[in-house]
């Protein structure tokens, strides 16, 4: 009996001191995990979402907890934008756990939670799906924000980073200036084109050429009044030297030079021809109608 005894009060004590040795064996395992995991780096979930996943470990067995937010967020001035934050099997939490996001400029609030410290929130995981930032006027650039899962005691479940960039949106831009007037400027007044010549056909300049021959010889013989008839039919037919001679008939000084007795000088005849004679090419009505003046 006595040795039965002991051999059963042996294998009691044997039995109880395992079952106090196992707690602890495993909460020596859980914190070797918890530490190994939390020196790690972050990694890029599938969706292209920067993600650090870290295991929470208890006795029986193990549960795994992973955070989701994109690598950037882009934010404006003035403005309220979405802090989207995915926790993965928020059931296997503890109770009260929350989350921590540290790195927010000072100026920019979180629709839920409360300020730990200036640019640190601490927020309830209920509150994930519709959290929000607002960012007041006059925050620009970029803060790295460190996100991390504690439980209520503040240990630590995971934790991921992310970029905020704050930047003003594009300024419009501004409008083409408006076209400028232009104003047609009134043509200047021109004289009016002179007549062209007529395009003489051989038979009228040799019947003008006889005319203007009849009316030297008329001038030779001192018959004035006669010869104007035959150089007035030359200038008709358009020859340039038939209507010369015709305004010098007019003209008081040819008058004298052909010494012309008892012929009256007109100078508005002599003006008129000598103008013809002029359109019609002759060189000299130029020079003789200056002569005349404007008498």
């Amino acid at each position: 009996m006595g040795d039965g005894w002991g051999s059963a009060r042996t294998n009691t004590c044997r039995q109880a001191s395992e079952q106090v040795s196992r707690p602890r064996q495993a909460l020596a395992l859980a914190a070797i995990a918890m530490a190994a995991l939390a020196s790690a780096g972050p990694a890029y979930s599938q969706g292209g979402e920067l993600s650090l996943q870290m295991h929470l470990v208890q006795a029986g067995g193990g549960e795994s907890v992973q955070i989701t937010v994109a690598p950037t967020i882009v934010a404006g001035p003035a403005s309220k934008a979405p802090l989207a934050i995915r926790i993965g099997s928020p059931d296997a939490l503890p109770k009260n756990s929350s989350l921590r996001v540290r790195g927010l400029p000072p100026t920019v609030s979180l629709s839920e939670g409360y300020v730990t410290a200036p640019g640190a929130w601490s927020v309830p995981i209920h509150a994930l799906p519709t959290l929000q930032m607002s960012v007041p006027t006059g925050v620009t650039g970029r803060a790295e924000l460190n996100i991390s899962l504690v439980t209520e005691d503040g240990a630590l479940l995971a934790q991921a980073r992310t970029i905020l960039v704050v930047q003003p949106p594009p300024e419009p831009s501004s409008p083409p200036p408006p076209p400028r007037e232009v104003r047609a400027e009134s043509p200047k007044a021109q004289p009016p084109p002179l007549p062209r010549a007529p395009i003489l056909s051989p038979a009228d300049r040799e019947a003008g050429d006889r005319l203007i021959a009849r009316g030297e010889r008329e001038i030779e013989q001192g018959n004035v009044a006669v010869a104007r008839q035959f150089f007035l039919r030359a200038a008709q037919l358009g020859l340039a030297r038939g209507a010369l001679l015709l305004a010098a008939s007019y003209d008081p000084r040819e008058l004298a030079r052909w010494g012309a007795q008892g012929i009256q000088p007109n100078l508005t005849e002599a003006r008129k021809w000598y103008e013809r004679a002029r359109e019609l090419g002759a060189p000299e009505a130029e020079e003789r109608l200056a002569r005349l003046g404007g008498g």
